[in-house]
């Protein structure tokens, strides 16, 4: 897949951003959140009672996942895979298009089928915005890994200098397709160009990829 264009140039090259970027940042994740879960609870309604339906366990997801500075956080997502799937990971290792610690697998044995189709329309993330709300998540951001710090290499280290997000700079350049060294590199590229104007072209940008389907497993 051939990445889509960034952003370049004007205020968005600043390093740290503005004073007003990070009280604003918030004001538009919790805002754009709560809008969201608003409009969208009719369809969450349906979603739940799709995946109560069709396998045994719990509709939610909840895994450990690294935030700011590398603490620790519950991220919510609804459950796309059989319950105790992260139980086979070592197993399923092998399937994986890219090297552990990353696990990206197309056709994932363990998803459901209601999974894969939440999987292709990246409905799954939505609870995501609980994250958000909660402070733990912004909106825009670079995608929290299951591992900790100690997972990371040194010049990987920086993503974890801002709060993680529901989507990213490379979620519209590659999504699942890129390995983890190339997701970390458009990471760093965000944080060193993040302004509201990128968040919001970010944001934009995710509307298509989401349309397209491509790389999302």
């Amino acid at each position: 897949m051939r990445p889509n264009r960034a952003p370049q140039g004007g205020g968005a090259e600043r390093w740290p951003p503005g004073r007003f970027y990070e009280p604003t940042k918030r004001l538009v994740d919790v805002g754009l959140s709560v809008l969201a879960l608003a409009l969208l609870s009719p369809l969450l309604l349906v979603v739940s009672a799709a995946i109560w339906l069709d396998s045994p366990g719990p509709v939610l997801f909840r895994q450990a996942r690294a935030g700011r500075y590398g603490q620790m956080f519950v991220m919510y997502k609804f459950r796309t895979m059989r319950a105790g799937a992260e139980h086979e990971r070592s197993a399923v290792m092998e399937l994986s298009k890219h090297e552990p610690p990353d696990l990206k697998i197309e056709d994932d044995p363990r998803t459901t089928r209601v999974g894969a189709f939440l999987r292709t329309w990246s409905v799954d993330e939505i609870p995501n915005l609980l994250n958000v709300l909660r402070g733990d998540m912004s909106l825009v951001g670079p995608r929290p890994t299951s591992w900790g710090p100690e997972g990371y290499e040194p010049w990987q280290l920086p993503r974890l200098a801002v709060r993680p997000g529901v989507t990213g700079l490379w979620q519209v350049m590659g999504r699942g397709d890129l390995d983890f060294r190339q997701r970390v590199r458009l990471d760093l590229l965000y944080i060193e160009k993040r302004s509201l104007r990128v968040d919001l072209w970010i944001l934009w940008r995710t509307v298509s990829a989401v349309l397209s389907r491509q790389g999302a497993y």
